[in-house]
C-alpha cells in the first residue's frame, strides 16, 4: 500500500501547525509544507473547510480541526493509545493543555486594553502557577512525560505550544519546573525531531 501524499496549509508561524508538523517528522513522512501569508490569506481562506487553517491535505481530501488532524497522525505514527484506557489518559492531558492554551489565548487577544490588563494579570497570578504546577505533577508522576510514562503525542502537543505559552507569560515557565524540562528534552532529543527542530524557520510563537 503506497503511502498518502500529504500537505500542510498553515500560516508561517509555528501555532497550531507545529503539533502536525513534529509528528510528521518523527514519523518520517514527507509532506509539502505549504506556509500562507496574511497577504494570502484573504483569497485563500474561502477555499477552505470552516474557512480556517491548519488543514491537512490527505490525497486530496482536505480535513482540518488541529487536535484531531495530531490524534490522527500519532496513531499513525505510534504515538497514540495501544487501548481505550491508554488513549483517554492522553486526551485528558491534552485536553487539559487546550483548557490551559485557551484561557492564555483568550488574554493575548483581548482587544479591549483594561480589559486585557484585568485577563493577564490574572494568566500571571493565578492560572499560570495553577496549571502549569498541575502539569509539572503530571510530569513527575510519568517520568518526564504527560501520559503513560512514555512519549505519547501528549508529549509533542505541550512543546509545540511552549513558545506561545511563554510568549503569553513573558518568561520562560518551565524555568523552575524540572520535571516539565524533562519532557521537553524526551521530545527534542528524538532524532527525527530534533533534526526538525534544527532546520524549521525561525518564528515567534
Amino acid at each position: 500500500m503506497s503511502q498518502p501524499t500529504y500537505k500542510l496549509y498553515y500560516f508561517d508561524i509555528r501555532g497550531l501547525g507545529e503539533q502536525i508538523r513534529i509528528l510528521l517528522a518523527y514519523g518520517g513522512i514527507e509532506y509539502e509544507d505549504i506556509r500562507i501569508t496574511q497577504e494570502e490569506w484573504p483569497a485563500i481562506k474561502p477555499t477552505m473547510p470552516f474557512g480556517q487553517i491548519p488543514v491537512l491535505e490527505v490525497d486530496g481530501t482536505r480535513v482540518y480541526q488541529s487536535t484531531s488532524i495530531t490524534r490522527y497522525l500519532a496513531k499513525h505514527v505510534g504515538l497514540a493509545g495501544a487501548d481505550d484506557w491508554e488513549s483517554l489518559l492522553i486526551d485528558i492531558a491534552v485536553d487539559n493543555l487546550n483548557e490551559f492554551d485557551s484561557k492564555l489565548v483568550a488574554a493575548h487577544y483581548e482587544k479591549d486594553d483594561a480589559i486585557k490588563a484585568i485577563k493577564l494579570a490574572a494568566v500571571k497570578d493565578e492560572i499560570l502557577p495553577f496549571y502549569l504546577d498541575k502539569f509539572e505533577s503530571f510530569a513527575k508522576e510519568n517520568n518526564g512525560h504527560l501520559a503513560l510514562g512514555k512519549l505519547t503525542w501528549a508529549d509533542i502537543f505541550f512543546v509545540a505550544h511552549l513558545d506561545f505559552f511563554n510568549m503569553v507569560a513573558g518568561f520562560n515557565v518551565i524555568a523552575d519546573r524540572p520535571n516539565l524540562q524533562n519532557v521537553v528534552s524526551n521530545v527534542s532529543n528524538v532524532e527525527s525531531i530534533k533534526a526538525w527542530f534544527e532546520k524549521r524557520p525561525d518564528s515567534l510563537y
